[in-house]
């Protein structure tokens, strides 16, 4: 049976600086993980940027998300507000297609993505989208209703 391991939860900037004060003091790697409860591979994730900046490299943690997330082009949104402008009544999967279909059938952007790009320009609805859902109904007669006998 394989030994289980220890479960170190995310280090805090004065347990990282702890952990190099020590290192720096005792030179033994082992010993300054031990001391600053950390693991051993926090030690090796941390020194590249301690040996690039110091102690100030330690204060903050690096973010594991996008800081930009993937944005279609300018000239992908000018396309798509040209599509709308012209064709009002296409929704974004038909938008969306048709910029495909423009590019030989190599998608340029996600429906999802011309529908950000036409709120953004002010060219969405909200109420276009609820009323495909069944949320508010679109402006129609009203129903035919049956004359009882």
């Amino acid at each position: 049976m394989a030994k289980k391991r220890t479960y170190f939860p995310p280090t805090t900037a004065q347990q990282r600086r702890l952990l190099f004060a020590i290192w720096e003091e005792t030179g033994d790697r082992a010993e300054a993980c031990r001391r600053a409860h950390v693991s051993q591979s926090t030690f090796y994730n941390w020194k590249p940027r301690y040996e690039a900046d110091g102690y100030a490299a330690l204060d903050e943690a690096r973010s594991h998300a996008p800081h930009r997330p993937h944005l279609a082009s300018p000239e992908v949104g000018s396309q798509v507000v040209g599509i709308r402008q012209a064709h009002p009544d296409w929704g974004k999967r038909r938008i969306a297609d048709e910029l495909a279909k423009g590019n030989n059938w190599v998608p340029l952007a996600s429906p999802n993505t011309v529908k950000r790009i036409l709120q953004d320009a002010g060219l969405w609805l909200q109420a276009e989208s609820e009323a495909k859902k069944g949320g508010q109904r679109a402006l129609s007669a009203p129903p035919k209703r049956q004359a009882s006998a």
